[in-house]
């Protein structure tokens, strides 16, 4: 059986706390930029209210294969031909859509995937919904899924490995050679690489370290898919890459995402997306096309502000890793308090902060999640909270 998702949990939980502090929910809370909500309006206001392709917006499909193309150095057909061998792309209901959709087109009963613990929340359910087998593997205390850690777990029966960089709940970011060899691990085996990127755009200065295919000059946040710049080989035909708009550009109500990889399984989710979602919402497709062109320098540079804050404030007291990306912060509760993060997140709770811990994303009950995806006086209130509770 799906269990509930232990974030939401903590939020339904907490709904009898007066003016409660929220450091619970990854809800971005940066104004969506008006290019891209004009480019949604006007969509709607010219009657493109109907279904799209189940595939997507032709425009679409075409602004993300040659973004696909300048950043990873991808082929990908912006009019995709069954058995062409080119890379393809579908734009999808959410990332969790597409995480949905491929896990049913690739597991069967007794299949394997491999993630990391900690975790995101929807994984396990990924194969809990196809009678697959959730293979977690622990990466503690960096949090890296790497090569060294996923090869003593991989079996006859290993189909795919999941990779999230930046991650939740942690924020850590994977080095260009830590995706290099996972890629080169999986494809040795003959696996699937997921790449969950769904916080590509959202990764703070210190791990924006790879160049992007069609610009050695402009640095990205490291992708175990990009082909290095000036070679011709790719991993198009090996790894999935999976991302977002809703985190990036705070438009999470809108769920939309897209996965470019390999044509024959994105053949296979197109079909599947037909009786699952149909499409993704199609005015908002329109929006997403400006999204592409719309820089969010601004906003990862106030993020990394609060990051570091985050970061201050806790170290005098634990441990917590600096994440290189997206918006949490993955804290371990103090030993000297001889509590578990469970019962560290009720205290925290009883004094209106509201915090998920780490059971939420695996096995351990040792640290907590706090998003800093929160107005600033909101989370500075609530680290002052959580700094005195460590004392």
């Amino acid at each position: 059986m799906v269990e509930e998702s232990g974030i939401r949990k903590v939020f339904e939980e907490a709904r009898g706390v007066q003016d409660p502090i929220n450091l619970c929910l990854g809800q971005p809370d940066f104004p969506v930029p008006d290019a891209i909500k004009n480019a949604a309006i006007d969509a709607i206001r010219h009657d493109q209210n109907g279904y799209s392709s189940n595939r997507g917006l032709d425009p679409l499909i075409a602004a993300l294969a040659d973004h696909l193309a300048w950043d990873l150095g991808w082929n990908v057909s912006k009019t995709p031909k069954p058995g062409s061998g080119q890379a393809s792309v579908i734009v999808t209901s959410g990332t969790s859509g597409a995480l949905v959709t491929a896990a049913m087109c690739l597991l069967d009963p007794g299949d394997e995937i491999i993630f990391a613990d900690p975790y995101f929340v929807l994984y396990p359910p990924l194969a809990q919904m196809t009678g697959a087998k959730a293979v977690l593997c622990d990466t503690y205390p960096d949090f890296k899924l790497t090569a060294a850690r996923v090869a003593p777990l991989i079996t006859p029966r290993t189909k795919i490995v999941l990779l999230n960089s930046p991650g939740n709940p942690t924020g850590v970011v994977m080095s260009t050679k830590e995706c290099r060899d996972l890629a080169a691990l999986c494809k040795e085996k003959g696996i699937l690489l997921i790449s969950d990127e769904i916080y590509d755009e959202f990764a703070f200065s210190e791990s924006v370290t790879q160049p992007a295919a069609g610009d050695p000059n402009v640095l990205r946040c490291p992708s175990p898919a990009r082909i290095e710049h000036g070679t011709s080989s790719g991993e198009q035909e090996n790894i999935l890459v999976i991302r977002g708009f809703g985190k990036t550009y705070g438009v999470t109500g809108w769920r939309l995402g897209y996965c470019a990889g390999p044509s024959w399984l994105i053949d296979r989710m197109v079909k599947l997306q037909m009786h699952l979602y149909i499409c993704a919402p199609t005015p908002f497709q329109m929006g997403a096309i400006q999204a592409l062109r719309t820089p969010l320098g601004a906003f990862v540079d106030d993020y990394q502000k609060r990051r570091d804050l985050v970061c201050e404030t806790f170290r005098p007291y634990t441990e917590v890793p600096t994440p290189g990306g997206a918006f949490y912060a993955f804290v371990k509760v103090p030993e000297k308090l001889k509590m578990t993060a469970t019962q560290f997140k009720d205290l925290a709770k009883s004094k209106r902060v509201l915090i998920v811990p780490s059971s939420a994303f695996g096995r351990r009950d040792t640290h907590f999640r706090i998003s800093f995806a929160a107005p600033r006086q909101t989370l500075e209130s609530g680290l002052k909270i959580l700094a005195e509770l460590m004392k």
